[in-house]
């Protein structure tokens, strides 16, 4: 079972994903898979934040990158929090689309429970840089990509899921 939450910046996503992938946890604590870096003091305290809302709910890892190698090892339901930061990192780390949909290949070929929060990033005007154009891309096909693959997909909007899928 695969399944993707999707909507803007503090539209529910992530509260949303966590209350359905505990919903559908049995025996096994989910893992929740946390994809921001430590770049910035602010981004610090948002991922303080993440942490004390998780609490002793989630097996708790935290991988910037290498999603797959880290699932692959994985014996529960995971929920990704977030694919978009993922996207980023690997734009900063200099990877490109093509790698990028490679690793999203390979991760959404894994057969256990995975569910995705992903960013709608491409709902505003074009940006006027070459990076911002890049990021907003690759994003939409990410998360058409998903979406196809998943068994559900909720739209998220002022902390409301509605399933488009």
């Amino acid at each position: 079972m695969k399944a993707l939450f999707i909507g803007g910046i503090k539209s529910g996503k992530s509260f949303n994903a966590e209350q359905y992938i505990l919903g559908i946890t049995t025996e096994k604590k989910p893992y929740y898979l946390a994809t921001t870096e430590l770049l910035d003091e602010e981004m610090k305290v948002r991922i303080r934040e993440h942490r004390q809302q998780r609490s002793e709910r989630f097996i708790n890892i935290e991988e910037p990158l290498e999603l797959y190698k880290t699932l692959k090892e994985l014996d529960a339901p995971v929920l990704i929090e977030c694919t978009t930061m993922w996207i980023n990192n690997m734009l900063y780390h200099n990877q490109n689309k093509e790698q990028i949909l490679e690793h999203m290949d390979r991760v959404l070929a894994l057969p256990q429970s995975i569910v995705f929060v992903h960013n709608d990033v491409g709902a505003g005007i074009i940006p006027d840089n070459a990076l911002a154009r890049q990021y907003i891309d690759i994003s939409g096909v990410v998360a058409q990509k998903i979406a196809r693959e998943c068994d559900n997909v909720f739209h998220c909007i002022a902390g409301i899921a509605t399933k488009i899928k």
